[in-house]
């Protein structure tokens, strides 16, 4: 199994669905590194410790992080699974950035950004990363958030270990008209 594939399942198993490969997550989403190895080798994936590290290290989108101990791993966030990931509220900075594929702009105008099945929606701090998000969906739209104007109405903001803004929700008022990026 490539790095890729591995990164993929990991996210997978860390976000979504750890009953999968029989492991449990405890309520801040970690496992221990020994468990989810074990568990992975169970399901005809076997992995060393030494590439599961390697392959946190080098994750493009840095989605997991080991403990300091390095005995526990953990997605960063993204979870459809209940988890507390323990992160604090932050200010934002004035502007973050969405990145969704070009055909969700009129219902997302419309209706705001929602978490979904999600722990948070997830926003970008800069519109280039927003851009390469959207991308995976199809023609990319980037919107832009009013997060000083959220933050004052009230809504809470927090950032992933990985860099990623998370809120609850954003509402409509909050959204600038998308840029189409091209291809």
């Amino acid at each position: 199994m490539h790095d890729v594939k591995l990164s993929k399942r990991l996210s997978y198993v860390l976000r979504h669905d750890p009953d999968s490969i029989g492991i449990a997550l405890d309520p801040s989403g970690w496992v221990l590194v020994p468990d989810l190895l074990a568990a992975l080798e169970r399901n005809g994936v076997n992995v060393s410790r030494d590439r599961l590290e390697s392959v946190v290290a080098t994750n493009d989108k840095h989605r997991f992080t080991l403990d300091a101990a390095r005995d526990r791993i953990r997605a960063n966030q993204g979870h459809s699974v209940p988890v507390d990931l323990g992160l604090a509220p932050v200010v934002p900075p004035e502007r973050l950035y969405h990145g969704t594929a070009a055909h969700a702009v009129p219902a997302i105008l419309r209706d705001g950004l929602r978490r979904g099945s999600r722990h948070a929606v997830h926003l970008s701090p800069d519109a280039a990363t927003a851009r390469r998000v959207g991308a995976r969906h199809g023609s990319p739209a980037v919107l832009e958030i009013d997060a000083a104007g959220m933050h004052a109405a009230g809504y809470r903001f927090e950032v992933s270990d990985n860099g990623v803004w998370l809120t609850e929700r954003v509402p409509p008022e909050f959204l600038t008209p998308p840029r189409i990026a091209a291809g």
